[in-house]
């Protein structure tokens, strides 16, 4: 490896300390340090050339360095070209790129084949092609970006399954490269030759948009000349409340009371399996749903009816709580920023999930035994079971119950912007679906208000 200069990386050193990098990071600023002098040395690149840093960032690309750590030597870099000695010189004339390797180890990643996007940029009187914008770290950066919109991970799956496809048309093109045409012949792909719902084709124009805004800054544009999938009227599908009864008695503890829940409070499945203790207000009634979709919070009624099945369960999830305290565990499991907020929350009751998970979940990063609620996955698989045993004539999912819910509540008489607020819809014509579901009740003969029977 090249030798670096002792002084210069005496005052490299000072310049870290003057610029509050934190200390754990010494070593490694350093090492990238190195490492950039010994690249330009190699390749005949000028050491104060900011022009050189995208070289030297894909060439670690290609011996395999995380993310993380190709942003971390780009810093390091980047501190250097900011020292009060550090001038940039006249460019070389003819400098020498290092080359992609044919076969790389690293160009399968999880969504997709790995290819630099490599655009034309002038260096004195040469062209060369710069790295700027991988698929996988498109991949990476979506996912920050998610996490900073505080979107779920579901979300992001969503999205990063729609963007892979939409790699797989384009043929792994760089992104940097593409543009509304390339946009307009996916949709119009999906429409015609894929044949999906209207829907569909929105999720997948939703999701490339986000990366077109969000992760390569790249405008749109106007895609007006895409052929769209038809637009059908939707109606949910709604069961009477004694196929609702079917339903329950087939099913098994926790799934009946989940069910309940869902039913009784309309909610969505996520949002019950996410309900802790300290949720329930039996006082008053109230059963408060915390982040729900949208990451908003809003408050519903408590079922009455079922309060002795909803007593018991905490009941249960006490036995459980004190088990895991006396085997040692380290907690449930807290999102967000809540465990840095509260130390001591997550071996506290009142934060323990209503429905428990029935083994404790490894966490190897911390080397910890936590616990998580009830996944999706089983609630779905018990429900499909038990629909199937009630022999209804009707595709019932977990949702169909919160349709239910909203159903059943405008066919008691209930206004429509009070369903509204229970079901948690940013905008009533999101609601106003449900009255496609009931029957409707209209009057021949529209008389005036002033000839109506008051007698009564």
């Amino acid at each position: 490896m090249f030798k670096v200069n002792a002084d210069l990386l005496k005052r490299y050193c000072e310049f870290m300390g003057i610029n509050n990098v934190p200390k754990n990071e010494f070593n490694q600023y350093q090492k990238w340090f190195r490492y950039y002098h010994d690249f330009c040395h190699k390749y005949q690149f000028i050491t104060a050339d900011p022009d050189s840093l995208p070289y030297f960032i894909r060439k670690l690309h290609e011996k395999g360095q995380a993310m993380p750590q190709q942003e971390q030597a780009s810093r390091a870099i980047q501190l250097y070209y900011s020292m009060p000695s550090t001038q940039t010189p006249d460019i070389p004339k003819a400098p020498n790129p290092p080359k992609s390797p044919r076969n790389s180890s690293h160009e399968t990643r999880k969504y997709g084949v790995q290819e630099s996007a490599k655009l034309p940029v002038e260096i004195g009187n040469t062209s060369a092609n710069i790295s700027l914008l991988t698929w996988d770290q498109v991949y990476w950066q979506l996912k920050n970006t998610i996490k900073v919109r505080r979107y779920s991970m579901n979300t992001f799956k969503t999205y990063a399954g729609w963007i892979h496809q939409f790699q797989s048309f384009v043929k792994n093109r760089p992104p940097q490269s593409l543009d509304t045409d390339d946009v307009k012949q996916f949709l119009t792909f999906l429409a015609v030759k894929r044949k999906v719902a209207a829907s569909t084709q929105n999720q997948a124009m939703n999701s490339i948009l986000f990366m077109f805004r969000h992760i390569t800054k790249k405008e749109f544009g106007d895609i007006r000349g895409a052929v769209r999938a038809k637009r059908k009227p939707y109606i949910p599908v709604v069961i009477s409340r004694p196929e609702i009864d079917t339903v329950i008695a087939n099913l098994s503890y926790p799934y009946d009371l989940v069910v309940k829940l869902l039913y009784g409070c309309g909610l969505r499945l996520f949002e019950c399996l996410q309900l802790r203790i300290q949720d329930f207000s039996f006082d008053t009634a109230v059963l408060v749903v915390h982040d729900g979709k949208g990451k908003k919070d809003r408050s519903v009624p408590l079922p009455k009816s079922i309060y002795p099945e909803l007593k018991g369960q905490i009941d249960t999830v006490k036995q459980v709580y004190q088990q895991d305290l006396d085997d040692g565990y380290d907690g449930t499991f807290l999102f967000d920023q809540l465990e840095k907020k509260y130390k001591n929350a997550a071996k506290e009751f009142c934060w323990q999930w209503f429905f428990p998970a029935m083994t404790l979940t490894f966490v190897p990063e911390g080397n910890e035994r936590r616990r998580f609620h009830v996944h999706k996955s089983t609630v779905r698989k018990a429900l499909k079971a038990a629909v199937r045993e009630a022999k209804l004539c009707k595709r019932a999912t977990s949702h169909t119950f919160r349709h239910s819910f909203a159903s059943h509540l405008l066919q008691a008489g209930y206004d429509i912007r009070t369903i509204q607020e229970l079901l948690g819809h940013s905008d009533v014509r999101t609601t106003m679906i449900y009255t496609h579901t009931i029957k409707r009740r209209t009057l021949k003969e529209v008389k005036s208000p002033l000839d109506f029977d008051t007698s009564a």
